[in-house]
């Protein structure tokens, strides 16, 4: 499989993934206080929105990709 090939995969993947979840949380962790031994770490939750126009333009690239890899070969 050539790189192309491989690239335009990822991309329609990921552009499906993106059309159908929207968005994925993650957990990151802070420190509020740092006072010699004693620390206190915060974990925050936030969500990340991946716009529709995102994952739409992911999803036509690699379609688009795919089509110019297979015309190339």
């Amino acid at each position: 499989m050539n790189p192309m090939r491989a690239l335009a995969i990822l991309l329609i993947v990921a552009g499906t993934l993106a059309l159908i979840y929207g968005g994925f949380n993650y957990t990151r962790d802070t420190h509020a206080i740092d006072l010699g031994p004693l620390q206190v770490q915060v974990q925050e939750q936030s969500y990340q929105h991946i716009p529709i126009w995102a994952g739409v333009a992911s999803l036509i690239g690699g379609i688009v990709l795919l089509g110019a890899a297979r015309k190339a070969r």
